[in-house]
């Protein structure tokens, strides 16, 4: 982690202006196509969950924007982002929340995640990191926007990720996903990069 240098950084006034606003975080929500990824990781034999989870963390950890924090109140950037998901107990229907190192390839993560989700029994184990993702799967509905709690924390910059129920048109399967980030850090045009970048591992996915 290097802290940011607001005297030299071209983005730094954007990030004052949207650090102060009411609501810092917003959030985009839109379709990805999962027809390749999803047929390519049930040969695996791979939860889809860890499977999309360490997909998104790659292509997020690519683009600086979204590795970007507070830390101590000052801008900071990140090497590399790592993982937190929810994992619904279906007895219990209540979830856990599953903190996982990311890993170089999507064999060693998704290994990990499930050991790790597996021998986990405590809903939460600790406080989450700053250098982490939150992913959160809402697979009954098939939504088109959705939206969060507010811990009211104008610093909380660390990304959420949430995708829903699975639908098929036009012989493809698609599913939607959704992006919030802190406008201090991330425009749009970063998540259009995020987009792409995914978009792209999921059809290529062998």
């Amino acid at each position: 982690m290097k802290f940011i240098d607001l005297s030299v950084w071209e983005r730094a006034m954007h990030y004052e202006i949207f650090r102060n606003s009411v609501q810092p975080q917003y959030c985009v929500t839109y379709d990805v196509d999962i027809t390749n990824f999803l047929e390519k990781i049930k040969k695996r034999g791979y939860s889809f969950t860890f499977s999309f989870v360490y997909a998104v963390t790659k292509c997020a950890n690519e683009i600086e924007a979204f590795r970007c924090r507070f830390v101590d109140g000052k801008p900071a950037v990140f090497k590399t982002i790592n993982t937190s998901f929810t994992y619904l107990n279906k007895d219990t229907e209540l979830f856990k929340v599953v903190n996982v190192p990311m890993q170089d390839s999507i064999e060693e993560y998704v290994e990990l995640a499930k050991e790790t989700e597996e021998n986990q029994t405590a809903y939460f184990t600790e406080p989450m990191g700053n250098d982490i993702y939150q992913f959160s799967s809402f697979p009954w509905v098939s939504f088109t926007h959705i939206s969060h709690t507010d811990s009211g924390k104008k610093d909380n910059a660390t990304p959420l990720f949430d995708w829903g129920k699975f639908y098929e048109r036009d012989g493809k399967v698609l599913m939607p996903f959704s992006v919030q980030v802190h406008h201090s850090f991330v425009d749009g045009v970063h998540i259009g990069k995020l987009a792409d970048k995914l978009q792209k591992y999921l059809d290529n996915f062998e």
